[in-house]
């Protein structure tokens, strides 16, 4: 049976939550697509990247996205990966997240997920099996949230700066620069970045460059090459970035003690 065809199954198994785990090459897509079950994007190796029409959200270690039920959404892998996805059945808890989310990954809800991949589609709910879901149910409905979320506006002025520095980060343009391809006064670009994507210009172009430099970094590249990539004049002061961001170095990040 091929893979979209199983994950299309899958949102009909008669118990509340269902699982997968699949492994993906660098590289790998999947296009777009949604589910009648919210889903539970978790790379237990790689870095992947959930898209919708409102933003971009990244998963490096220790987090993982939350897709409501219905949302539209593609998922792309930086560096091989090993996904662990859980399909919940929209009835399955009250309190689980409405919107697209990256949310932390406890240890604890790190092992619950690589038990739930190999229980049986139709677990004995009242059996330990089933114990071990509801278990892991609990834990989603108070999942913390991680400030990896890349908003995108709707509106096609900003939309076309942005855009652009996703394809190229290291473009170090100012607003007053970006206006004239955009149509628009650097004023009004500012004045939307604020109303569209609740962040500065500077802000949300940082968190472009750190989702990239996540990406990269995934891929094994080096980080004075991220660094250099993404428009930094050292690697110094990436590394300044990305600790002010996560509280530790790249090397620390990807390979924790």
């Amino acid at each position: 049976m091929r893979l979209a065809d199983h994950i299309k199954r899958l949102q009909h198994v008669a118990r509340p939550v269902a699982t997968a785990a699949s492994d993906y090459t660098a590289g790998h897509a999947i296009d777009w697509h949604d589910h009648p079950r919210a889903q539970l994007v978790y790379a237990e190796r790689g870095v992947i990247s959930v898209s919708t029409i409102e933003g971009v959200w990244i998963t490096p270690p220790e987090r993982a996205v939350w897709v409501p039920a219905g949302i539209r959404h593609r998922v792309d892998m930086s560096g091989p990966v090993r996904m662990h996805s859980l399909y919940v059945r929209p009835d399955a808890a009250p309190g689980l997240f409405s919107q697209c989310r990256v949310v932390m990954v406890t240890p604890l809800l790190r092992e619950l997920i690589r038990q739930a991949v190999n229980v049986p589609e139709l677990y004995d709910e009242n059996g330990p099996d089933g114990r071990l879901i509801r278990v892991l149910v609990d834990q989603l409905v108070s999942l913390d949230q991680a400030p990896l979320h890349l908003p995108m506006p709707e509106d096609q002025r900003l939309r076309r700066v942005t855009e652009a520095i996703i394809a190229t980060p290291a473009d170090n343009r100012s607003l007053k620069n970006w206006a004239n391809d955009a149509g628009a006064s650097a004023r009004t670009l500012e004045r939307l970045f604020q109303r569209e994507t609740n962040m500065t210009f500077r802000a949300w172009r940082q968190q472009a460059r750190l989702l990239a430099a996540l990406k990269a970094l995934a891929g094994r590249q080096p980080v004075t090459q991220v660094a250099l990539d993404l428009g930094y004049e050292s690697p110094s002061a990436f590394i300044a970035m990305f600790r002010r961001a996560f509280g530790v170095s790249p090397g620390r990040y990807f390979n924790p003690p």
